[in-house]
């Protein structure tokens, strides 16, 4: 199933789309109103996210599509992280805009993955809200990205994830690397949470991105997400060692689709991502 998260003027809601319909679960059960309170109900009795909306379904209200223009952030994470070098084309881009290119090229063949903190839920927007450029870069690219969503510490579902990143600022020296992802309106995420089940292999999933300028196209590309020389398991299992995980958080797995060299972002740009099983996450970009 996938998961959405509304508010209709009432509160918040959680809405479930299965077999084509879409269902009303905060109307059977008020108090599951938010993703996490589904995970939690999960958790407590040992069974599935799906298992627990399927018992909610046949009292469920069917609701109008139309509500899904309204969507926001399907699950508010405590805290997103980011995983970098884990597609080949990554790593060549970063070793590309890099005066130290040595360093990514280890981080791609070496044991240890790069896994980064991306955003507090303040930075982080959802679907239709604007992602943000910063005012003193000079090159700045969204980075599509599976989003692996964690419930204490256990993988519940995926979404997509927009890792904008300021390559000028990387570019000059890595060790700016967090004011190169950590900003205003730097993450998006949504526009839902797809279950493990309806997913399946996150490692086969179909991803694109375009990008558009006033009606004109200036970016589309597609790829696979078989194309990462990770598994998003190996990348959790690194992001929690040693480290006290929030009751949810979202882990972004890496990019493969990456923006020729002299492209870069400006305010009123329209930023498309599209993930087979998951959706589509739509934001526009304004500067910060």
């Amino acid at each position: 199933m996938r998961y959405y998260h509304s508010t209709d003027g009432t509160g918040p809601r959680l809405l479930a789309r299965h077999d084509g319909a879409l269902y009303d679960l905060t109307a059977v059960k008020p108090g599951v109103a938010r993703f996490v309170d589904l995970c939690e109900a999960a958790s407590i009795t040992d069974r599935s996210i799906d298992d627990i909306a399927r018992g909610l379904l046949d009292s469920a209200e069917v609701r109008s599509d139309e509500l899904l223009a309204d969507v926001g952030r399907p699950v508010r994470p405590g805290e997103v992280w980011a995983a970098g070098v884990t597609y080949r084309i990554s790593e060549e881009a970063r070793e590309a805009e890099s005066g130290m290119p040595e360093v990514y090229l280890d981080v791609y063949s070496g044991e240890r993955p790069e896994v980064f903190f991306k955003a507090t839920p303040n930075r982080t927007v959802g679907p239709n809200e604007a992602v943000g450029i910063r005012a003193d870069s000079s090159w700045d690219v969204p980075e599509p990205e599976l989003g692996v969503v964690v419930h204490r510490g256990e993988i519940v579902g995926y979404t997509i994830g927009n890792d904008m990143s300021s390559r000028s600022i990387e570019g000059e020296n890595p060790l700016y690397l967090p004011q190169a992802k950590v900003y205003d309106r730097c993450c998006a995420i949504g526009p839902c949470v797809s279950s493990v089940d309806s997913v399946g292999d996150p490692h086969d999933l179909r991803m694109s991105m375009t990008i558009e300028r006033d009606g004109e196209t200036m970016y589309d590309g597609s790829t696979s997400t078989a194309e990462m020389v990770r598994s998003c398991e190996e990348l959790l299992t690194y992001y929690a060692r040693h480290n006290d995980l929030p009751e949810m958080a979202v882990l972004l797995t890496g990019t493969s689709l990456v923006p020729d060299e002299g492209f870069t972002l400006e305010a009123g740009d329209e930023v498309e991502i599209e993930i087979e099983k998951i959706g589509t996450l739509r934001n526009d970009v304004v500067t910060v």
